[in-house]
């Protein structure tokens, strides 16, 4: 990953504090302007749109599965647990509101959400996905798939 060019991005593109919020929406944008000259890029945006969310949801339960896992086995659970727990939770929250903003939008309403839209190109937005898919849990772990 060229990190350099993520950061570049990440700085062209306003947003909140969530670096992975940030490039969402870069590649959201880069998306919007780009359906005129490909149909299909309406339905891309659609999927990403839905797997972000399904993923944010998937992070909730995960994350309060886990905590209940370790207050049933331990009988106690530690502040910085539950502090992590609680940030995820937090985290997750800004997630779900930023991508039902986007799917509340309609596409007529496309270009005024964009800000910097020509600051990703296709190179950019082929590097925002490889980034953002290399944080799915399954591109974490393909070693251990690799492996077994």
């Amino acid at each position: 990953m060229d990190q350099g060019s993520i950061a570049r991005i990440l700085k062209q593109v306003s947003g909140g504090d969530d670096e992975i919020q940030q490039l969402q929406k870069a590649l959201l944008d880069y998306l919007d302007e780009n359906t005129e000259t490909d149909a299909s890029l309406v339905f891309s945006r659609k999927f990403y749109v839905a797997q972000w969310f399904r993923d944010t949801t998937m992070e909730t339960e995960k994350a309060i599965k886990s905590q209940k896992d370790e207050d049933s086995s331990e009988g106690t659970h530690h502040a910085k647990d539950v502090e992590t727990t609680g940030q995820i939770m937090h985290r997750a929250e800004s997630r779900k509101k930023f991508l039902r903003s986007i799917i509340k939008t309609a596409p007529s309403q496309f270009s005024t959400l964009k800000m910097n839209s020509d600051t990703v190109d296709y190179e950019d937005a082929c590097l925002i996905v490889r980034y953002l898919a290399s944080m799915r849990p399954f591109a974490q772990s393909f070693d251990i798939y690799l492996t077994q």
